[in-house]
């Protein structure tokens, strides 16, 4: 009865509203060109009188919702005649083929140069001006500016066959194809994602701060087991960035592009003068342009510029060359609208981003879009410094109305949605409710994260289950953890193994608990952890995103057969802040014990004979310091795998050494510090610089308890190890280290015939850290610490830094295969030292766009 009386009044209502304010219209059309009958993408669609409007699509379809049948619908295009629509309540669809102006101003064609130059040209002059009005002209030129913005981005998989779509194995999932209005063939399309996000922004030039309210937001979600929903939308995000043609370089899909606008794009592109446009509104030159180099990561197509003083630009259509070194993109395409301000400068008011993924030409792919709307800008209107204080975005607190309810959303939207993208949002809930979707989620949660989901438990990572170093012989491991199903405030994980050469059980066992009630794999973390650990491990290592007994580390180059077993019991805080600032403390009572050819022994004293310890005790205590502005990632399973951008990551670690409690038998300081940071060059690539240093005090250390510095025996190239140096072959108590991997793109390698087809790119690397030991911590000079370390041959086998930084270099090819990295690797000194390596060939796994 309740149901039925709340229906009653919600018809009522619209009755009233309809007989107050006239009838409702949903208008529909395409836009197309009358000669050509080509869609006119980005044409406006507005209400006469007011600023209700709306553009077209990129296929010239639009939707305008209008509550009056007596309006004017105009529908107008630069360099077309406007239009007005004859709107009735039985005449909402349209067809319209607007007809072309006549052009006023013709450029007149002469006969083609033999050779193209920047001099005497008047296009490059054009664009030099276009140059110069830059910072006039972008928002960060003005003194404040406001405006509401609604964005929305969408992806599918595209280009798939009827053959395809009609497979046994999708018989109850015809409900997701839908039929590709953009191809002209029997393709269908399969829509997978929807995010959208209303927001009011606020601009202040000095000081600079922009500050994003965000009104409402919404996305498709999976099922959080098996997908991290917030890494995905970083990811698109990061995939489909924000298109500002004033900035030098424009950072689309992890790479940066030349602007045809930037500072120096007359060096990169050919610009020519195609048409001149005069209309009773404003007068434009279509300036097209191109890359002087087809694969360099550059674009091309059109700009129009305003010939009224400002030369702003008006709208821009572009795309990225077939032959560019660019992977996996199949088709990517750019269009941006202008519109004049209060001021009478030019705004951006619409910006489309279309980018189609494939692994081949022909082949399905994934498409995306993101389509951003602006409106309301207003410039020069200044705002209580209230307004820009705090952090950058901030999330405005909902209406009591549900964010996901539809009638909520449709009012927000400055565009409808497709039927199409209506869907995606019960599509994805339906899906979740499929107990045949729910397995593909977990072979693919398995194949790829290496977990199997087995009730409230996570089984894996399930690459561990079998290792082997010569230690331990072949290793089998099992292990799991569990998830937020059986609880949101505690966690456990454990794992056992077993060496069939040692003939030893390791496990590992820890108990977390969540102080937010948020899952501890999730942004942000606070939790408490208590651990205990028994197993192997190799002095100074200290692996990125793996772990030791990863079975494809098995193999490894030289002597390997100094390993310690670890008693460890740990107690572990960690609290993130939303700035992306965390903190970290710990306290730790460590055993460990010499393996293989790792020995502890002290020299005897005056000749007499040397003795060996058994073990070593050690009790910690810690903090660490992290912070990375701006940071974003994909949460995995086991590690979140970040998305650098061009902000520098701090850390800042200590860890002092309590002689006499809980057994330990040592008191040290240890202070170490780091910072990495994301150089971007333009069109020469990028370089990852790594900077740290550390520095212990303390006295009669042994070695185990200083820097032992980070060495690579593997065949695989790790970024963050030194890839010719041994195990244990140099140790230090006060050192500072750089590490610089340069990464050209294929700059050099793009203007070699032939060589350019195989869009292979260049790498380069340089590695090097100096640092050393104090007299009362160097085996050399005093007896009371451990002896230098010896291989089975009985070879010193590790030391400290001479009169010399240890480095070494690399050259590489990456993008063979568009997936692997191969580099030729020279150590540069420290070559007499016993088993060591001048030259070695390294491989690594690199998804790049």
């Amino acid at each position: 009865m309740k149901i039925n009386l709340r229906a009653v009044l919600y018809v009522l209502t619209l009755f009233v509203c309809t007989q107050a304010f006239g009838q409702t219209l949903d208008i529909r059309g395409r836009v197309l060109d009358a000669q050509t009958k080509e869609a006119i993408s980005f044409a406006t669609v507005a209400v006469v009188g007011s600023s209700h409007s709306t553009y077209t699509d990129d296929n010239g379809n639009f939707n305008l919702v209008i509550s009056d049948s007596k309006s004017t619908v105009r529908v107008s295009y630069v360099g077309y005649i406007s239009q007005d629509l004859a709107i009735s309540p039985k005449n909402t669809n349209f067809q319209i083929l607007l007809q072309s102006e006549n052009v006023i101003e013709e450029v007149v064609v002469k006969k083609p140069r033999l050779k193209y130059s920047n001099k005497n040209n008047p296009a490059v002059e054009l664009i030099r001006q276009v140059i110069a009005h830059r910072d006039s002209n972008r928002m960060a030129g003005q003194e404040f500016v406001q405006y509401e913005q609604y964005e929305k981005i969408s992806l599918g998989l595209s280009n798939l066959t009827s053959t395809f779509k009609n497979k046994k194995i999708f018989k109850k999932y015809q409900f997701l194809f839908k039929k590709d209005s953009e191809s002209t063939e029997d393709k269908y399309i399969l829509p997978a994602y929807i995010e959208e996000k209303v927001s009011k922004i606020y601009y202040r030039k000095d000081p600079q701060k922009t500050k994003q309210y965000i009104l409402a937001e919404q996305r498709a979600e999976f099922d959080p087991k098996f997908v991290d929903n917030n890494g995905i939308s970083n990811y698109f995000n990061k995939l489909y960035e924000h298109i500002d043609i004033y900035d030098n370089d424009i950072t689309l899909l992890t790479n940066q592009f030349l602007s045809p606008i930037a500072n120096s794009a007359p060096t990169f592109y050919r610009f020519y003068i195609t048409d001149t446009i005069k209309t009773a509104a404003q007068e434009l030159v279509e300036l097209s342009f191109f890359p002087r180099n087809k694969a360099d990561l550059l674009f091309q197509g059109k700009l129009y510029i305003t010939l009224d003083g400002q030369y702003a630009v008006q709208e821009v259509k572009m795309e990225v060359n077939e032959d560019i070194n660019l992977n996996f993109v199949r088709d990517l395409q750019i269009e941006l609208a202008f519109a004049r301000d209060n001021r009478n400068k030019y705004y951006l008011n619409k910006s489309s981003l279309g980018i189609d993924f494939a692994l081949t030409e022909k082949g399905k792919g994934i498409r995306g879009n993101r389509i951003v709307y602006y409106k309301d800008y207003i410039s020069g209107k200044q705002q209580p410094d209230s307004i820009y204080a705090g952090e950058a975005v901030v999330k405005m607190p909902l209406p009591a109305v549900e964010e996901s309810n539809e009638s909520y959303w449709a009012n927000l939207r400055f565009e409808p949605l497709s039927p199409e993208e209506q869907n995606i949002y019960r599509n994805i809930d339906s899906l979740q409710l499929m107990s045949s979707f729910r397995r593909i989620m977990d072979i693919g949660s398995l194949v790829l994260a290496g977990y199997k989901q087995a009730g409230p438990v996570e089984i894996g990572p399930v690459n561990t289950f079998y290792s082997y170093n010569p230690v331990e012989g072949f290793r089998l491991r099992v292990g799991g953890r569990t998830t937020d199903v059986l609880s949101t405030r505690f966690y456990s994980e454990a794992y056992a193994a077993y060496g069939f050469l040692d003939q030893k059980w390791k496990y590992f066992l820890s108990g977390t608990y969540s102080l937010n009630n948020k899952s501890i794999y999730t942004f942000p973390q606070h939790y408490i952890r208590a651990s205990f650990q028994r197993d192997t491990k190799i002095p100074g290592q200290n692996l990125e995103f793996v772990q030791e007994d990863n079975i494809f580390l098995s193999l490894k180059r030289g002597e390997n057969e100094s390993y310690l077993y670890n008693d460890i019991y740990r107690v572990d805080y960690k609290v993130e802040f939303k700035n992306n600032f965390s903190v970290a403390a710990g306290l730790s009572k460590w055993k460990q014990q010499p393996a293989g050819v790792l020995k502890y022994k002290l020299p005897g004293i005056e000749g007499g004979m040397p003795s060996f310890v058994h073990d070593l005790h050690t009790t910690e205590a810690s903090v660490g310091l992290r912070w990375a502005p701006h940071e974003e990632y994909y949460q995995g399973k086991s590690y979140r795998k970040p998305f650098f951008n061009k902000y520098p990551i701090f850390t800042l670690n200590y860890t002092a050494g309590i002689k006499g409690f809980l057994d330990g038998q040592y008191s040290y300081h240890n202070l170490n510090a780091g910072v990495f940071k994301r150089v971007y060059l333009s069109q020469f690539g990028y370089a990852d610089v790594n900077l740290d240093g550390a520095y212990i005090l303390g006295s009669n250390l042994p070695f185990p308890l200083l820097t032992i510095h980070r060495a690579n025996q593997t065949y695989a190239y790790q970024l963050q190890s030194y890839n010719l140096m041994n195990f244990l072959e140099f140790v230090s108590d006060h050192h500072a280290a750089l590490n610089v991997q340069y990464y050209m793109n294929g700059f050099l390698l793009n203007k070699i015939p032939l060589l350019k087809r195989l869009q292979l790119r260049e790498v380069f690397s340089v590695k090097g850290v100096y640092g050393g030991l104090r007299r009362e911590n160097n085996p050399s000079y005093n007896d009371d610490v451990f002896a230098w370390q010896t291989n089975s041959k009985g070879e010193v086998s590790s030391f400290t830094f001479g009169t010399e930084p240890y480095m070494e270099a690399s050259v590489g090819l990456s993008n063979i295969f568009k997936i692997l990295r191969i580099d030729m690797v020279k150590r540069l000194n420290y070559l007499d030292h016993p088993s060591v390596s001048e030259w070695g060939l390294r491989a690594r796994v690199k998804f790049d766009f």
